[in-house]
């Protein structure tokens, strides 16, 4: 199919070895048909952005509606928020922004031109980040959160990955990583805590997790070809 014509071997068999799982999931632990297609949109999202293709925010609309749904239901407000209030509609923002950087080189694979971060703006980011964290928990423990500190690091790093990455930013993989480890904490906590059958999200974070070490190495190598051409 063209849709994988320029899809490397890794890329096929981690998105086939990922859908198999979920399949397995869905029959063996009775996950719900909504927590299989959240999961898949989401596999599917992330590998595109791996890859620079601007279809994945599509992939992204599904997967963002979906588990914001799914988080509300396990009581998981803060994230059924940031998806149904943050990461759903900026989807339609990367989309807008994407197109007007397309490449018009032949790079096999991407479609937009990669950014990368100066040491000036890693400081000012970083001075950001660490102030939008203090400063966020302070509310959170203001109206009776818990684990504030995880809440809000959690918050403001998806938040910043997720502008980083409509802007073309190779650095929204580092902050996409520590997303995926503190999420994957978060539904292992949840799913012990209440006994529920939503394993697929939790696989879904882990792929999460191996997939944006891997869209950090390809970012950063397309980086370089473009830089070249």
């Amino acid at each position: 199919m063209t849709i994988f014509k320029d899809w490397t071997t890794f890329e096929k068999y981690w998105l086939v070895t990922f859908t198999l799982i979920n399949l397995y999931l869905f029959f063996a632990w009775d996950d719900s048909i909504l927590g299989f297609i959240s999961a898949l949109s989401g596999m599917l999202c992330v590998v595109l952005v791996a890859k620079g293709k601007i279809t994945n925010y599509y992939f992204g609309i599904v997967q963002t509606s979906t588990y914001a749904y799914i988080a509300y239901t396990y009581a998981l407000y803060g994230e059924a928020m940031l998806n149904a209030f943050f990461y759903f509609p900026i989807q339609f923002i990367g989309i807008y922004l994407w197109r007007k950087n397309q490449t018009s080189s032949s790079i096999k694979g991407e479609d937009i031109r990669i950014k990368r971060m100066t040491r000036k703006g890693w400081v000012r980011l970083t001075l950001l980040v660490l102030v939008s964290i203090f400063l966020y928990a302070l509310f959170l423990t203001n109206i009776g959160g818990k684990s504030v500190y995880i809440d809000s690091t959690t918050n403001v790093l998806s938040i910043v990955a997720q502008i980083l990455m409509i802007r073309r930013f190779a650095e929204q993989w580092i902050f996409w990583i520590m997303v995926n480890i503190f999420s994957i904490i978060l539904w292992l906590t949840s799913l012990w805590t209440t006994g529920g059958n939503e394993i697929s999200m939790l696989v879904m974070w882990t792929a999460f997790l191996v997939n944006s070490i891997y869209g950090y190495i390809n970012w950063t190598k397309l980086y370089r070809q473009q830089k070249e051409v």
